[in-house]
């Protein structure tokens, strides 16, 4: 079966953005392969907040060998013929899940990821912590949402930035 998984950069404080959306304080470090982080990918879930700051920074095109899904109930599929445009996140992550392929990412959207989390659709959370308070800005898990018991996979510190890398299975109960 395939796995969902949702990931990113986070604040040490608990943020993937900051308070207008802003991604800069996310700092790149020499020793993370990104083509190796998304090598067991073939699909990306994508809310329609992220696709809009995605479009409006023309990075909107699908990578090759990747099928982008932007959940939203107000975009048309007309209006983007290279994505898939779909309205409930519930029935692609099981439709997706019935049929061969590699695994599924969930790209940005705290909102996105705490729908799938509550239905049960989650199945590993893989984060950077930067080193960073932001003070504010968009939660990686917005509220309200329920508690989720975590199984650390693996960990990794990155000594030249400080960034720690964590990966963990969701524990089902």
């Amino acid at each position: 079966m395939r796995l969902v998984h949702f990931g990113g950069a986070m604040s040490l404080d608990g943020y993937i953005a900051g308070p207008h959306g802003e991604y800069d304080w996310i700092i790149q470090d020499p020793e993370i392969s990104f083509a190796e982080m998304m090598d067991p990918f073939d699909t990306f879930l994508i809310g329609r907040k992220t696709f809009d700051m995605m479009a409006g920074a023309n990075r909107a095109e699908p990578v090759p060998g990747i099928q982008y899904i932007v959940i939203s109930r107000t975009l048309k599929q007309e209006d983007y013929p290279r994505v898939i445009v779909r309205p409930d996140a519930e029935d692609v992550v099981r439709e997706l899940r019935a049929q061969p392929g590699k695994d599924i990412a969930i790209f940005g959207g705290g909102e996105l990821f705490r729908s799938l989390l509550t239905a049960g659709l989650v199945d590993r959370i893989a984060v950077s912590l930067i080193p960073v308070l932001l003070g504010g800005g968009v939660p990686f898990l917005p509220s309200p949402a329920a508690r989720v018991q975590l199984k650390l996979r693996k960990q990794r510190l990155y000594q030249k930035t400080g960034i720690l890398g964590l990966e963990y299975d969701i524990v089902r109960t």
